[in-house]
């Protein structure tokens, strides 16, 4: 395993919030995750995101996306945690075009909880419920796809992140 989750320093995980900047509120009805962004100074961390600029530079490739970089955070979700259904996007911000989750948790059983629902543009219908089997990764259309977090049943951790699109348009980025 390249990143150790159990010598992740809990105190550095701070409850997640809904909504960006001045809108920015957590909201335990809504979600009871925690997050910590990545320390770029982590061996593990560079290595991970240079695969994860690999992977857009494929995407971009294969599947004309434009992709332009990525954002990422460790994801942990405590006993009962959860995340109720949503899109991952920003309102009046269409910025995150490919959303992603890495699961970290070895031997998770399906009794723990925590599985992915994700479902159709229509927000109904359920298209797949997705154990966080330890290493495998989910890739999605970030605006396109509503999704939650079911209640977990023991510590779930994940590397969660975000493609990104430039929406600039002055001359810099």
């Amino acid at each position: 395993m390249f990143i150790d989750i159990k010598a992740q320093d809990g105190a550095a995980f701070y409850p997640a919030g809904v909504g960006r900047e001045q809108q920015r509120q957590v909201n335990a009805f809504i979600r009871r995750d925690r997050i910590r962004w990545l320390d770029w100074d982590d061996q593990p961390t560079r290595f991970y995101l240079a695969w994860a600029e690999q992977l857009r530079l494929h995407l971009n490739r294969a599947l004309f996306l434009g992709l332009f970089d990525y954002e990422c955070h460790y994801s942990h979700y405590p006993r009962k945690a959860f995340y109720k259904k949503h899109l991952d996007a920003f309102q009046g911000n269409s910025s995150r075009r490919l959303s992603s989750v890495l699961y970290l948790n070895p031997a998770w059983q399906p009794c723990d909880g925590g599985e992915l629902m994700m479902y159709a543009a229509d927000g109904f219908t359920l298209m797949d419920k997705i154990t966080p089997t330890f290493g495998k990764m989910v890739l999605f259309m970030a605006e396109e796809f509503p999704h939650e977090v079911l209640p977990t049943q023991c510590s779930r951790y994940s590397l969660t992140g975000w493609y990104r699109i430039n929406e600039s348009t002055g001359p810099g980025l």
